[in-house]
């Protein structure tokens, strides 16, 4: 079922309800859904490369936040991280921010990411370094989430962590030998005091009800493909599936999920207007990173992550990058030409 036909029908109550709680990065998102491939959004004016036949499309927002969009961006990101990819067993390591400080985290979005990816990469640098872990430096890739698998509130971040690191000292790459890759209660430990520390730094007035334990989770992921694949679901496309909103009727929209624990689907139904604020509330600050790679997985540590490689015998395939889907023509099937693009009237004047 179609997000924006929920937008357009539900707009009024929307905003009407949740008027005094949305901020311009909703507005925006909003703004783009409900105007994705409408006349609203401008046209791409094209022409078949065989037989000539012209063609107007309607154009797509680009929005991170639109289920219809940013699948060529998502599928571009999994082959670079696959790219990167070891012959070594993986972790995923998970992050929670604790209920008590969602409220806090809403009101300072931009602030308490931050935090959050400069505590969780630091602990997990640290707890590589230690010797009595595993004395190197290791390489990771982070991923804000600020969902459940219900659609409510719940910021947490997802780090994927190849089983081993660089001694740079003997210059040498370090295997991880356990079946688990840190303690999950040292590590919970440490990100609380840091993370505490860094908001009373920032000035932020934190909660006198905080718990004592903070929950980290760390498991073993086998290597790795199926984990990037899933991180991969949520980083441009929103965090609902239109194929998961199953039914909208009575002024009640009913959407479909795994759940965590039983793995079995489950069924959440709300008023419209409800269900939008469900959707809307996870949109990131404008130009907020949710994804972040560390150590000899980031963008500058190309040279250093080649010598892994090397060391670990990978087999690096020749690639080319993922071309971009290609308009095809309504009668013949060739490819289409991009002409040119027009602007939509609302912005022509």
């Amino acid at each position: 079922m179609p997000l924006a036909s929920l937008v357009h029908q539900y707009l009024a109550a929307f905003k009407a309800k949740y008027a005094a709680q949305l901020l311009p990065s909703h507005l925006s998102g909003l703004d783009a859904i409900r105007r994705c491939r409408t006349p609203d959004a401008g046209e791409i004016v094209l022409r078949c490369t065989e037989c000539a036949e012209p063609l107007r499309q309607h154009r797509s927002c680009g929005h991170r936040s639109c289920p219809q969009c940013q699948n060529h961006e998502a599928s571009r990101w999994l082959e670079r991280q696959q790219a990167k990819l070891l012959p070594v067993e993986y972790f995923m390591v998970t992050f929670t921010l604790p209920y008590e400080l969602r409220a806090l985290a809403w009101c300072h979005q931009t602030v308490i990411y931050n935090i959050l990816f400069a505590t969780v990469s630091s602990t997990l640098k640290d707890f590589g370094l230690n010797p009595k872990h595993l004395g190197a430096d290791i390489g990771m890739t982070a991923v804000l989430h600020t969902h459940s698998r219900q659609l409510d509130y719940h910021p947490h971040i997802h780090v994927i962590v190849p089983g081993g690191g660089v001694d740079k000292a003997r210059r040498q790459w370090k295997k991880n030998k356990d079946k688990y890759l840190f303690n999950e209660f040292a590590l919970a430990k440490v990100f609380r005091a840091r993370c505490l520390e860094a908001m009373n730094e920032a000035g932020l007035s934190i909660p006198g009800n905080l718990p004592d334990k903070w929950v980290v989770n760390c498991k073993p992921v086998g290597k790795g493909k199926p984990a990037l694949e899933y991180l991969s679901l949520y980083l441009y496309r929103g965090v609902i599936s239109e194929k998961n909103i199953v039914a909208n009727q009575d002024g009640k929209v009913t959407f479909k999920y795994v759940e965590g624990g039983t793995g079995k689907t489950q069924y959440r139904t709300l008023k419209g207007e409800d269900f939008l604020w469900l959707v809307l509330q996870h949109v990131l600050p404008k130009g907020f990173r949710r994804v972040r790679d560390y150590g000899f997985l980031q963008g500058n540590a190309k040279k250093l992550l080649s010598l892994v490689q090397l060391v670990l015998q990978v087999v690096i395939a020749a690639s080319t990058p993922r071309p971009r889907p290609v308009f095809k023509c309504p009668k013949c099937q060739s490819p289409m030409q991009i002409l040119g693009f027009i602007r939509p009237a609302w912005q022509s004047g």
